[in-house]
């Protein structure tokens, strides 16, 4: 897929799991998603301010037998109901579910969706127009900023789930464009780019 550079919006795409939610490992059920205290009012300032916010997010135990896509799917929709009852809104989700070495045939490959590849950036960008050259990605792991590096989007590493350890071990090819505390510091961080 190529896309045209320049046209549609600016976007944010956030990771899921040590990002927006706290990372418990595989998420099975929705009744397990624990929210960090700031998640609702960092999404909200970002629709107040007209970005769209995208979740991307990495789920292998898919491919490991561990989950089942409408397990992912029913944990997306316990978000998005949580995060309306704060007044706050996701635009979209994508999910990866593969991985090279999956113990379910049907989910062993190489993808271009699983980060740090930008599969999931594009496929965003194509059915809700936006443009990942003026679009950020924020998550806990260099993959993701591996990712917007892909996709010619700004990458920001946050401190919470796995970003604290990953900081301590910077990837020398993969310089964030800022390092943060949480989502809220990173919110703070792109509005003030915008």
């Amino acid at each position: 897929m190529t896309l045209r550079r320049g046209s549609g919006r600016a976007a944010v795409f956030l990771d899921r799991d040590g990002t927006l939610i706290e990372d418990i490992g595989y998420l099975r059920f929705a009744r397990d998603v624990a929210f960090y205290p700031w998640t609702a009012d960092a999404v909200r300032a970002l629709n107040q301010a007209g970005l769209p916010v995208v979740v991307i997010t990495n789920q292998s135990g898919v491919a490991r037998g561990l989950l089942t896509e409408p397990m992912i799917e029913d944990v997306h929709r316990h978000i998005s109901l949580s995060l309306e009852a704060g007044g706050a809104h996701i635009d979209a989700y994508y999910y990866c579910p593969h991985h090279p070495e999956a113990t379910l045939a049907a989910y062993r490959k190489r993808c271009d969706c699983r980060k740090p590849g930008c599969g999931m950036i594009e496929r965003a960008a194509a059915d809700l127009d936006l443009d990942p050259a003026r679009s950020f990605v924020v998550g806990d792991k260099w993959i993701d900023v591996g990712a917007a590096h892909a996709a010619g989007a700004r990458g920001i590493l946050v401190r919470t789930g796995y970003g604290a350890a990953e900081e301590a071990e910077p990837a020398p090819d993969l310089p964030a464009d800022a390092i943060v505390d949480n989502l809220v510091e990173a919110v703070s961080w792109i509005l003030r780019q915008c």
